[in-house]
């Protein structure tokens, strides 16, 4: 049977397109409007002026400064970019005003298309205390908590109380882990509201939460959803999102591990009635909380946009569902039947964040010095940067998206760990090494996992552990990239050997710091060949080959293939075997050292500082707050280590502070 079409419905031709977001996710709309021959126009404001997706744009506008307040979340601004460029739709991606129904009313209040679905069923899902109602009205699971107009800090904790311990906190709007917390105690109930409702304001202007009894132990599955303006809708199959960090999600992967045909058409089933329920007529998401050993499944939440990992269904269907989406909001009815959704093989994601994951995944900013993506078959890079891109403090820390498809789970997840060992981000710290962790546990691999794999199965301190040999490894590739770089710039005295010395038994010498180790590098070069001790390490080493940011080596009897990226005193090198390495060189003479100040509190990262706990002269003790600072959408709390007296504060609320600004001095507390 076909798809029912609305004849009162009209058409809208669509020839100029405006993405109302930035980074990959423009860059991903703006490949699909030029399939179709639309005209793309994108916005940027300062922090992305020279971003790789304000150039492949037909049309790019400047709209405000860095932070998203004054650019990407300024609606006024948007609509009157549209209006000049004689825009016909505006394509918000996601996040930003994705899933505000203000900026959808905007839109068609200005006769503008807005790419996803109507005010109305953006409003019903916009809370998620309102979506669970629905949710309850059409016999769809729910997970047990509190949703309700009540927001004081004193009735969300009676909730918390009656539901009972542990629960979750969850901001009522938006997503990707803000405005989110786990409580497992009554005496954490008030600041952890206090800090969730904060963080929800902050990423979506809107604070109110709802309180849900925590379900230790689940599968986050979620089924995508489509529908169009005659009525119809379809589910686009499932995709496995349980390994997260932070409530974001890092790998997901289709089909899920534990699915099967009866669990797909129960499931399915149940997400197509959510979007009918909704009069659904675009892209959107059905997320459910599953219990592999009952079972069961619990709606969580509907996202009523597209989702980040959007590319894994696209590999598996074949369909383009940017394409669908704009299709959809011209007025087209929906071009398959739920029948005609096959998928074919399998795909997976992987996340590669500028974050240190060795440290509670701290995002990271700084210069990609050099991005460069092996050849394989199956691979596809959704990506925000490219090499010599800037990651700044204002915008989430995602670098890419790695998506590789094959015919079967183990050949994909084969594929995958080639990539990311030969996948190359130098200048700054990444989760590819982490990444890589993931995919090579054996439990992930047989699909024995949920929501916790990370908490519960991956040991961080690893990732801080070098492999064996790759840091002298890297000395060697520095010190010989140097000395060939050196060779190829020499114009006088040529014909003297290379590192001429008056006795020959001297070596040349580097140091170079790696972390917090330090190694002596000692090399003589005689008769085409370099003679190194690495510490004590003896290595016999020739330069084969050397081109463009690449040198290949053999040392002892094996051939090693590394990519150097050199910025003043610091080397960056990968390579398949050691995975990427930093490089400080030690200067000859000692540095003058600036003093760290005794009792100092400093930014672990570049950062916004959102408030200021405490306050010179008062005491605090051992674990108590002391600044809130906010870096790539997150919140992070700097606490006292030992209990004191505050001395002098430094950090002003608002201010943005560079790694290692100093927040606030600390004395120790004289016992009366």
């Amino acid at each position: 049977m076909d798809n029912k079409t609305d004849q009162s419905i009209s058409l809208r031709q669509i020839n100029t397109l405006m993405i109302a977001n930035r980074g990959e996710i423009a860059s991903r709309i703006i490949r699909t409007c030029k399939a179709m021959g639309i005209r793309s126009v994108a916005v940027f404001s300062d922090a992305d002026r020279d971003a790789p997706f304000v150039a492949q744009a037909d049309v790019a506008v400047h709209i405000g400064g860095s932070n998203p307040a004054d650019s990407y979340l300024d609606m006024a601004k948007l609509i009157a970019v549209a209006k000049r460029t004689e825009t016909d739709a505006i394509h918000p991606g996601y996040g930003f005003l994705s899933e505000n129904v203000k900026f959808a009313e905007l839109c068609a209040k200005e006769d503008i298309l807005f790419v996803g679905p109507n005010p109305e069923a953006i409003a019903a899902m916009g809370s998620k205390s309102r979506a669970k109602s629905l949710m309850m009205k059409h016999e769809v699971p729910v997970v047990p908590g509190y949703q309700g107009e009540d927001q004081t800090v004193e009735r969300l904790t009676a909730a918390a109380e009656e539901i009972g311990f542990p629960v979750l906190l969850k901001a009522t709007a938006g997503g990707g882990g803000k405005g989110m917390r786990i409580v497992h105690e009554a005496g954490e109930i008030q600041s952890a509201i206090e800090a969730a409702k904060r963080e929800s304001m902050s990423a979506f202007g809107d604070d109110e939460l709802i309180v849900e009894k925590y379900i230790a132990s689940g599968r986050h599955i979620e089924f995508q959803i489509f529908g169009d303006k005659h009525g119809n809708a379809i589910h686009i199959l499932e995709r496995e999102c349980s390994i997260q960090r932070r409530y974001q999600k890092v790998i997901e992967e289709s089909p899920s591990p534990v699915m099967d045909e009866e669990l797909r058409e129960r499931m399915g089933a149940a997400a197509v009635n959510a979007a009918k329920a909704l009069s659904y007529d675009n892209a959107g998401t059905v997320e459910f909380i599953f219990d592999d050993k009952s079972r069961d499944f619990y709606f969580l939440e509907v996202n009523t946009r597209l989702q980040v990992e959007h590319p894994v269904t696209e590999e598996v269907t074949g369909l383009d569902l940017v394409q669908m989406q704009i299709q959809s909001a011209m007025g087209l009815p929906l071009s398959l039947m739920q029948e005609e959704v096959l998928g074919e093989g399998y795909a997976i994601e992987c996340r590669l964040y500028a974050e240190d994951a060795s440290n509670d995944f701290l995002p990271v900013t700084g210069r990609i010095e050099r991005f460069e993506v092996p050849e394989v078959e199956g691979l596809r890079v959704e990506s925000a940067i490219e090499s010599g891109s800037e990651i700044s403090i204002f915008y989430d820390p995602m670098i890419a998206k790695i998506i590789v498809w094959d015919m079967n789970r183990l050949a994909a997840h084969t594929k995958m760990r080639y990539v990311l060992k030969n996948l190359v981000c130098l200048g700054m710290t990444t989760n590819q090494d982490f990444l890589l962790q993931l995919l090579e546990h054996p439990d992930f691999t047989s699909g024995n996992y949920d929501t916790h794999f990370i908490q519960k199965k991956i040991d961080l301190s690893e990732l801080s552990q070098t492999r064996l040999g790759s840091e002298q490894m890297a000395c060697v590739a520095a010190t010989v990239y140097d000395w060939q770089q050196r060779e190829q710039s020499r114009t006088v005295l040529r014909s003297l050997p290379s590192g001429w010395r008056n006795s020959f038994n001297d070596y040349q010498q580097t140091n170079y710091q790696v972390g917090d180790k330090e190694y002596q590098t000692k090399y003589r070069y005689q008769d085409g060949k370099f003679h190194f001790f690495v510490d004590t390490v003896e290595l016999p080493v020739q330069l084969i080959s050397s081109g463009e940011a690449q040198i290949r080596l053999q040392i002892v009897d094996q051939q090693y293939k590394f990519t150097v990226v050199k910025n003043g005193d610091r080397h960056y090198l990968h390579n398949e075997t050691t995975g990427n390495v930093a490089l400080k060189q030690v200067p000859r003479f000692p540095e003058l050292q600036t003093e760290k100040a005794e009792g100092g509190y400093e930014s672990p990262m570049p950062s916004q500082i959102i408030k200021v706990l405490v306050e010179a002269g008062q005491r605090v003790k051992s674990g108590d707050g002391l600044v809130i600072l906010s870096s790539m959408k997150m919140e992070n709390t700097i606490e006292a280590d030992k209990d004191g007296i505050v001395e002098e504060v430094y950090a002003s609320e608002g201010a943005n502070v560079e790694a290692g600004f100093l927040l606030l001095k600390m004395k120790e507390a004289q016992n009366a």
